[in-house]
């Protein structure tokens, strides 16, 4: 899925960013529904995603745009960009090639509240050492 900057224009002045640049966005996998991540996107990482049809998200941490699978290969490809009724968070349906989350699991959410606190829920597939060569925090 890719757009012309007319259209990605369009679907930008409905997004509400918030005092930061920011708005959140909910990664799920287009066919089934499964919720993968959250994580921001700021206007520039928007217009790159609509633009080449390949997930790109804005990192706090490093102040940068983050090309989801740039280190680790795991990308993700857009199928559909939704804005909620607020403008205020995305929800893009995705393509998941591989795990989605830094610890090696297909979902960041992973770990349910329970009487004990909080249980893991989904083991890891793969090593993150094997996804980006070193721990990965």
């Amino acid at each position: 899925m890719t757009q012309t900057d007319t259209q990605a224009e369009a679907v930008l002045a409905a997004i509400r960013f918030d005092a930061n640049g920011l708005v959140p966005a909910i990664a799920q996998q287009h066919d089934t529904g499964e919720v993968l991540m959250m994580a921001w996107m700021n206007a520039e990482s928007v217009r790159e995603t609509l633009a080449t049809g390949r997930v790109c998200y804005f990192s706090r941490s490093r102040n940068k745009l983050w090309r989801k699978g740039e280190s680790s290969g795991q990308t993700q490809h857009l199928k559909q960009l939704l804005v909620d009724c607020d403008g205020d968070t995305l929800l893009l349906r995705v393509q998941q090639d591989g795990v989605a989350c830094h610890t090696g699991r297909r979902t960041c959410f992973y770990r349910a509240a329970g009487e004990g606190g909080l249980t893991e829920t989904v083991a890891p597939a793969v090593s993150p050492e094997a996804l980006y060569g070193h721990t990965h925090g």
